[in-house]
């Protein structure tokens, strides 16, 4: 049975954080591949295009065989549903035991996440944890306990583990903010990344 794991996400633009995450993931487990399933319409969010959002990846993640890109988001254009995300790869992927690649803000949410309790139980959850100032790991495991708690009954159990990554202080929208205020990017994203952001003008205001 192959180990796969499902990253999901905006994506607006990827940057090293997620890059470490994803490798953090690969190795700790250990998994066979990555999946980063880049959102179609992210709910609430003006975004870049799905095709500039999947390119940057693409090139994010061009060096490394065990990480490849899905574009199963595409068949769901009006809402998606992460229950939807996993069936369909998992016709394309059988014989797969599944993991999802998630940070902590996203997994306590998970309990009012569309058939979320079902969800819960196809995969084993690898949880990024929320490294902010004054804020521990066991902060960490003790508000995913929280979360299982709500998800589960007596009838199952819900497997998590924390991944342990570096603290690394980067969202996509602080690197949106300071390309638009004309500030450097450099070292924030790849190389390929930026300079995909400079040729198709993306993430300014004028």
């Amino acid at each position: 049975m192959r180990r796969l794991a499902i990253f999901g996400g905006t994506f607006d633009p990827v940057h090293w954080g997620h890059l470490i995450l994803a490798e953090a993931a690969l190795h700790q487990v250990p998994l066979e591949q990555v999946i980063w399933v880049p959102s179609f319409n992210p709910p609430y969010k003006q975004a870049a295009t799905f095709e500039h959002r999947v390119e940057m990846v693409q090139q994010a993640i061009a060096d490394n065989p065990k990480f490849a890109v899905s574009l199963v988001e595409q068949s769901h254009p009006v809402s998606s549903f992460a229950i939807n995300t996993l069936i369909n790869l998992s016709a394309d992927h059988p014989d797969t035991h599944w993991y999802w690649i998630i940070g902590l803000d996203a997994f306590q949410t998970l309990p009012r996440w569309y058939r979320g309790q079902e969800l819960a139980q196809l995969c084993e959850w690898l949880i990024a944890p929320r490294l902010l100032s004054g804020e521990t790991i066991t902060q960490s495991e003790i508000i995913c306990k929280q979360v299982v708690q709500k998800l589960t009954k007596q009838t199952f159990n819900i497997h998590w583990q924390l991944l342990n990554i570096p603290f690394v202080g980067l969202s996509s929208s602080l690197i949106r903010n300071m390309y638009n205020d004309g500030r450097s990017i450099r070292y924030l994203v790849p190389e390929t990344v930026r300079a995909y952001i400079d040729n198709h003008k993306l993430y300014t205001n004028g």
